[in-house]
């Protein structure tokens, strides 16, 4: 360079020749900034979208938070009214198994038989009005004589040969069971002949 171009070169002319990277950064920034707002735009219609798609996604959630728990309150319900009918039931079944003792006695003293027809009389109203009780409960004695042994209502106590019963027949009845609905209360007692 000649001495006449560095004299020209004054420190001003020379700072705008020489390249300053944060302006020339900031440059390309102002450049760029109107393709930012066209590219931010349907940024901002996506970002308008995914708040919904977001809501829609809670709203379902929570659609199906209520649902389960509807279904199990639902469950709860039945669960509660299944046990509530349960406790009743095991509680006549007990309170029935009570009384059983006395069915017991009643029927041993109209087997043994008496001379006198008012006490006779007197226990067989007792043994009539028993059972009526028992059957307004739901409960009934298990017919057993003369049918077949059957070990889901019946207790095998004792065997006996006869001839003139089939096979696997109830000879005997011992003890009178009970039972209410599907439900034994109390098994019976019997003789099984064959």
């Amino acid at each position: 360079m000649s001495k006449q171009e560095t004299e020209r070169k004054t420190p001003e002319t020379e700072a705008e020749e020489t390249v300053n990277p944060e302006t020339e950064a900031k440059a390309e920034e102002a450049s760029d900034s109107p393709n930012e707002s066209e590219s931010k735009q349907p940024e901002g219609k996506a970002a308008e979208t995914d708040p919904m798609q977001e809501m829609e996604q809670k709203l379902a959630a929570k659609e199906d938070q209520f649902l389960r728990l509807a279904a199990e309150y639902d469950n709860f319900r039945r669960r509660s009214a299944k046990e509530k009918s349960d406790a009743y039931s095991k509680a006549k079944a007990d309170a029935a198994l009570a009384f059983l003792p006395v069915y017991d006695n009643l029927e041993r003293a109209l087997k043994q038989g008496s001379s006198d027809e008012a006490f006779v009389k007197g226990v067989e109203m007792t043994m009539t009005q028993l059972l009526s009780v028992l059957e307004g409960l739901g409960i009934k004695p298990i017919d057993a004589l003369g049918k077949p042994f059957d070990p889901n209502f019946h207790n095998a106590v004792m065997h006996v040969e006869d001839e003139s019963l089939g096979e696997n027949t109830v000879a005997q009845v011992f003890q009178t069971g009970f039972i209410m609905g599907d439900k034994v209360i109390r098994f019976a007692m019997v003789q099984v002949a064959n």
